[in-house]
């Protein structure tokens, strides 16, 4: 953990220096002999330069920030590790979301549709992915990596297991015209959703082992096993794409085939907008619903209990019961006798008054 001998200037001060010197990531990772990854780690501030390759680096940037000054790109440069930089116009954060989506959007639909194999889903989730990050803009502007934060719910999107009831989802769409663009878009579909997004981030993306694992919320382990399986699936059916370097290269190529543009970043945010208006008052009618609804049962419901009444069953033994016919001629007898009967007489079953 030592410290270079040439002192190095801040991350966007490197990326400067390198784009004054006309140098892409590419060249000057082969200068140093490095990866491209870890160049652009460096720039972003994610990495830092250790021992030779960092030593190596920094005189790199000391001579191409002598070169400017000779040139006269840059006058009365301060030293670079007081070099104060100017301070950034303030933005409205209508204009940073423009900004981010106008930066990552078209790349990141060309992703999306190497993922799913989906033009229209593709389009679709990107979108979707931007409309929740403005409606949480507070926090995906703190972020330490917003255009991340976006991909990550972009491809979230892209592959949840809803889109599968869509009737639109249903029907294929129209395959690439190139053959090779045919073979390799199939065996990219044909993956496990969780290979084949490992595999578009490491090879396609160019994140590091770490980062794609952060990204997939995996272990860094698993997430070796699933990029390893899925260049095997690529190997099998394309050993032509054996080379990780020509399967990046290939990536890019299918991605940049289709034309694939999407909505302007005001239309996208009034989309949202309107979406979340739409959602909030169905939230706010369903409450009022909830609650004249429990007003209407609390002032019906009844006040006791009553036991309910138990179905009538027959008796057995019990004659049925029949309607009374005319009387015989006994009976009519009896009745006369009765009524000529004293009342108060013994004969007569009347119980006296008191």
């Amino acid at each position: 953990m030592q410290r270079p001998a040439t002192p190095l200037p801040p991350p966007k001060e490197r990326r400067r220096l390198r784009e004054a010197g006309a140098l892409t990531q590419e060249q000057l990772a082969v200068r140093l002999g490095v990866p491209r990854r870890t160049v652009r780690g460096w720039e972003t501030g994610r990495t830092a330069p250790r021992g030779r390759k960092g030593e190596a680096y920094a005189r790199l940037l000391a001579s191409l920030a002598l070169r400017t000054l000779t040139e006269g790109r840059v006058l009365k440069p301060e030293p670079v590790e007081t070099q104060i930089p100017d301070p950034a116009p303030t933005l409205t954060p209508a204009q940073a979301f423009d900004a981010l989506y106008t930066c990552c959007a078209p790349a990141l639909v060309r992703q999306t549709y190497l993922l799913t194999g989906r033009r229209e889903l593709a389009r679709e989730s990107v979108e979707r992915a931007f409309q929740v990050a403005w409606q949480r803009w507070p926090e995906v502007a703190r972020d330490r990596d917003p255009a991340g934060w976006v991909r990550a719910t972009a491809y979230d999107c892209a592959l949840s297991p809803w889109h599968r009831f869509r009737l639109r989802h249903r029907h294929p769409e129209p395959p690439p015209a190139i053959a090779s663009d045919r073979a390799l878009l199939d065996v990219l579909v044909n993956l496990p959703p969780s290979q084949r997004r490992t595999l578009l981030l490491y090879d396609g993306v160019g994140l590091d082992l770490p980062e794609t694992a952060a990204e997939t919320e995996a272990s860094t382990p698993a997430t070796a096993h699933r990029l390893l399986h899925a260049r095997e699936a690529v190997i099998a059916r394309l050993p032509e794409l054996s080379d990780p370097a020509l399967l990046h290269q290939r990536l890019a190529e299918l991605a940049s085939v289709e034309r694939l543009r999407a909505d302007r970043p005001r239309a996208v945010r009034n989309a949202g907008e309107r979406r979340a208006r739409l959602w909030t008052r169905a939230a706010i009618a369903f409450t009022i619903a909830l609650i004249g609804t429990t007003a209407l049962t609390l002032r019906t419901a009844p006040t006791h209990y009553e036991p309910p009444v138990p179905p009538g069953e027959a008796v057995q033994g019990v004659p049925p019961r029949m309607a009374p016919g005319a009387l015989s001629e006994e009976e009519l007898e009896l009745r006369e006798m009765l009524k000529e009967e004293m009342a108060s007489g013994p004969e007569r079953l009347q119980p006296l008054p008191r």
